[in-house]
Formats: structure tokens, C-alpha cells, sequence
């Protein structure tokens, strides 16, 4: 059975075992409202105060989780940007992207891009993010038809486009501004924290060992 089959296939056993009809995945209207309801009985708990400007504070923490940070004017520059950060670590100028990054203009900056999922010859991925939490510095990424969650888990280097106005305090924040825009979670939503990385071996912590072995975030102040 492949993992297509067998998640729909346990999904199937625990509709059945809440009473929902199989034939019927999405949330009826009345559970919907039932999860309005759980939310507004249990308000959020006591949070750290993040005092100051978001996007400042979104770099501050992501440098600290070993990302690496450029800031541009206006999306027009993301190309430069990206072509600049592989240039200076000779990394290669082949890259596989998010289809909703098709519009910008990788060739112009010298970068060839190809707009699929990623292979395992592919070295460098190119994603945007749905948000980005400025308390921890991390990248919040919604899969989709044209935002594989493998974009940017596969390849070695991952390059996300961050526009300033999507950065928002905490997770807290994410998951309300998930609900507010898409009304209920996609299959897969990765919270990227900086590269990959392990301390299995002597607390020795390693980068790469699951995952990309560099993070780097361009971030759009004009967006």
C-alpha cells in the first residue's frame, strides 16, 4: 500500500470512529463551529511581551538559530539577493523553486531555475513562506498544489523569501492568521528554525543531519 492509500485509509478508520461518514472528509459546519467554540473558551496562556519592531527582533533570532539574513527595498531584488549568497559560498546557480516564485527574474540575475519539486540532484531550493514568527525566528510553511513541503526539506541549501508584512510575533499569531486566511490546515505545515540539526552523536550538534544544511532568508521590507 503506498503512503497515498494508507493515509487516506487511516483517516477513513478514525472518521468512522467519530460517526462521520466516510465519503465526507471536510469538517461539517457544525464541527467547524465546534472548534470556534473550543477557541473562544480557552484563551491563549501568559506569553512573553516582544517589545519593539518584528522585523528586527524575526533577524535577531534567526541569525541565533544559524540562519543567515539579507534585507532588501522591494521583491525586484530578491533574484540579486539569492544570486549574491550562492556567488560568495560558491554554491551552484541551479535551483529548483516554488511555482509561486515563477514571476521573479531568477535569469536576469544569472540563476537557473526550474519550477518543480525538488530531485536528488537538486542542491539548491527556492520557497516563500505563508509567515515567518519573529519570537523565535522561524520560517512557517504551508504545503500546496504550488508550494511543495519538499522544497524545502530536500535540497542542501534553502533560500525563503520572507515579505516584511508577513512577520508576525509567535506561533500563537501563525496559527490564527492560518485560520483567518485559509479556514482550516493544509496537509503539511513545517516550522523551519534554522538548518537541520542533531546532537544524537556526544551532544555534538551537527548540521544537515535531516534536512538542508543552510538556511538563508531574504527579507522584503517593501512587502
Amino acid at each position: 500500500m503506498d503512503t497515498t492509500a494508507a493515509r487516506r485509509s487511516i483517516l477513513a478508520r478514525i472518521r468512522a470512529a467519530q460517526g462521520r461518514a466516510v465519503t465526507s472528509p471536510t469538517p461539517t459546519p457544525h464541527e467547524r463551529e465546534a472548534v470556534a467554540d473550543y477557541l473562544a473558551r480557552h484563551p491563549e496562556g501568559p506569553r512573553p511581551p516582544l517589545e519593539g519592531d518584528l522585523v528586527a527582533h524575526f533577524v535577531e533570532q534567526a541569525q541565533k538559530m544559524a540562519t543567515t539574513v539579507d534585507e532588501v527595498a522591494q521583491l525586484a531584488d530578491v533574484p540579486a539577493a539569492a544570486a549574491r549568497y550562492l556567488a560568495a559560498r560558491a554554491l551552484p546557480t541551479q535551483a529548483v523553486a516554488w511555482q509561486t516564485l515563477e514571476s521573479f527574474d531568477w535569469a536576469g540575475a544569472g540563476l537557473s531555475v526550474a519550477f518543480r519539486k525538488p530531485e536528488d540532484r537538486d542542491l539548491v531550493g527556492l520557497t516563500g513562506c505563508f509567515c515567518a514568527t519573529a519570537e523565535t525566528g522561524t520560517l512557517v510553511l504551508l504545503s500546496g498544489a504550488q508550494t511543495w513541503a519538499s522544497g524545502a526539506l530536500l535540497p542542501e541549501t534553502h533560500i525563503a523569501v520572507v515579505p516584511a508584512s508577513r512577520i508576525v510575533a509567535g506561533h500563537e499569531d501563525a496559527f490564527a492568521l492560518m485560520r483567518a486566511e485559509r479556514g482550516e490546515l493544509p496537509r503539511a505545515v513545517n516550522f523551519v528554525s534554522g538548518p537541520s540539526r542533531t546532537g544524537d552523536i556526544e551532544q555534538t550538534i551537527v548540521l544537515g543531519a535531516h534536512g538542508p544544511y543552510r538556511v538563508h532568508v531574504v527579507v522584503v521590507h517593501g512587502a
